[in-house]
């Protein structure tokens, strides 16, 4: 089917489509030259780049897990490694919504005398938060 179809059945936009040709993770299979064709196996490589996307996986990622045929090739240690980021990530989001949820609710006068919302703003205002969470993502990425 054509580029345009693809794109119509996968809500993919064309662009993107050829922007993945571009980067090897989906094929034509029409001659060069032609207007680009592809097989039925391509709504499955776009529903791995979209699990991959979502999962965090960089476009070279993706990549590096899809044969010439578009068949995964996993990576284990790599999937194993974002899962523990969206794991850091979950408890990250999870203590700040604990924070928010107990400055909502605090029955101090003033957030100012609550030590549970001081501490909360003091590991925001030195970006533990952050460098907690960008170091998860710094040694799941590699060098």
């Amino acid at each position: 089917m054509d580029i345009a179809e693809v794109a119509k059945r996968s809500g993919v936009p064309a662009s993107a489509l050829r922007y993945y040709e571009k980067k090897g993770l989906i094929s034509s299979v029409a001659p060069k030259g032609a207007r680009r064709r592809f097989s039925p196996a391509v709504f499955n490589q776009l529903a791995l780049i979209a699990l991959g996307q979502v999962a965090g996986l960089s476009l070279d990622e993706i990549h590096s897990m899809l044969s010439p045929s578009g068949h995964p090739h996993i990576d284990r240690q790599l999937l194993a490694a974002k899962a523990d980021d969206i794991d850091a990530t979950i408890k990250q989001l999870r203590a700040v919504s604990r924070g928010l949820r107990h400055a909502a609710a605090c029955p101090a006068p003033s957030h100012a005398e609550c030590p549970t919302f001081q501490g909360l703003l003091k590991a925001a205002a030195s970006g533990a938060l952050d460098r907690q969470r960008l170091g998860r993502r710094s040694k799941a990425d590699g060098p």
